[in-house]
């Protein structure tokens, strides 16, 4: 790889904490590895929750509340109604933060909100197959994924967890 700032080749180092980064041997720079946020949203209705039929990866094929990354320009919370948007045809006020959830070997940070619709129709786009609201004890019963990565893994664990109130009947 190249510094972002002057085009020098990087080279690997050892920092006093252990971890191994690169750092430009010509101007300092360190090419810092950060994991990317994800914005996600709960959004309930009726009593029920609103999930999608994922179209991409990861867990394509698999029910998830709509997601997706925050793009540089846009914050956590304008990137969740977004995304929903473009997932679901909805409209959503966010209602605050559910949880955040991170994992070490993972380069995902999601971050949940609660939400609820105020406009738009539903239909099902971008990266969603089908989108479906499910009452509680209802929602689809899915198996982890099998030989998959550990981003599927981890995210499917997400999914429960976040989930898990509509999972109880």
């Amino acid at each position: 790889m190249h510094c972002r700032h002057c085009g020098a080749v990087l080279q690997a180092l050892t920092f006093p904490d252990g971890r191994s980064r690169e750092q430009c041997g010509r101007c300092g720079a360190i090419a810092w590895r950060n994991p990317a946020p994800v914005g996600m949203a709960l959004i309930e209705q009726d009593g029920r929750l609103l999930l999608i039929r994922r179209a991409a990866d990861p867990l394509a094929g698999y029910w998830a509340p709509p997601a997706g990354y925050v793009e540089c320009g846009e914050s956590v919370e304008e990137a969740v109604a977004r995304e929903v948007r473009e997932e679901t045809g909805l409209d959503i006020a966010l209602e605050g933060l559910q949880g955040v959830w991170s994992r070490g070997d993972v380069d995902v940070l999601i971050l949940a909100y609660r939400a609820r619709i105020v406009g738009g129709r539903p239909e099902a786009g971008d990266d969603a197959r089908e989108i479906a609201f499910f009452a509680p004890g209802m929602l689809p019963q899915e198996p982890p994924p099998q030989g998959s990565c550990a981003l599927d893994g981890w995210f499917h664990g997400v999914i429960g967890e976040v989930t898990a109130p509509w999972r109880r009947h």
